[in-house]
């Protein structure tokens, strides 16, 4: 038994390092805690049949492969597969956001006192998206997706001043925030520069 652990614990370091993923990566493709995926590495457990089969078809390997002692090699890249799965979940979250600001846009506009003001609610939505969006890209390490949605938060919070301003004020110098929001989206750009320039150098 204890050389069946072994020899499967060291296939699977094997193959997910020949598939580029980490731990995280895999838990999330397998619906387990990178957790489990370290002890199953670790030879401390064996995953289950339906796991071993999971994992045999994200490697496009079979299953007596992955408790053979000879060499197995990864069949096919599993990172699209991953890459699909974020973008559902991600799409999923933005929709819900969206399906949420409608319903609220509903509500409002059956009111007198705040139909003339219902399509605001579609003017603050672009800022929780760009929050979900950063919240997902900062888990998942995509970088660059990190910085785009930065510049969303930050363009996001001023149109939603710029219309609410406009709307309810009489207020018509609104440039200066502009002005003030180009001065912080070159820092966005240079800090996203800056730290791509040192992750460069570190390797």
């Amino acid at each position: 038994m204890d050389e069946l652990k072994d020899t499967i614990s060291k296939n699977l370091v094997e193959l997910r390092t020949q598939a580029h993923l980490t731990q995280l990566q895999l838990a999330e493709m397998l619906n387990y805690s990178d957790k489990a995926v370290s002890k199953w590495e670790r030879g401390e457990a064996i995953p289950d049949l339906r796991v071993l089969m999971q994992l045999a078809e994200i490697y496009g390997i079979t299953l007596d492969e992955i408790v053979s002692a000879k060499n197995v090699t990864v069949q096919t890249q599993p990172t699209s597969r991953l890459t699909s799965k974020r973008v559902f979940v991600v799409a999923l979250s933005v929709l819900l956001v969206w399906f949420v600001a409608t319903g609220i846009y509903a509500l409002l506009y059956f009111f007198n006192k705040t139909d003339a003001y219902a399509y605001l609610v579609f003017v603050v939505a672009p800022l929780p998206t760009a929050i979900l969006l950063t919240v997902f890209s900062v888990k998942w390490g995509n970088k660059a997706v990190v910085a785009v949605s930065s510049s969303l938060i930050l363009w996001s919070c001023v149109l939603i001043c710029h219309i609410y301003v406009m709307t309810f004020t009489d207020f018509k110098k609104i440039y200066f925030l502009y002005i003030v929001a180009a001065v912080f989206e070159l820092l966005i750009i240079l800090w996203f520069a800056y730290r791509w320039f040192i992750s460069k150098r570190s390797k």
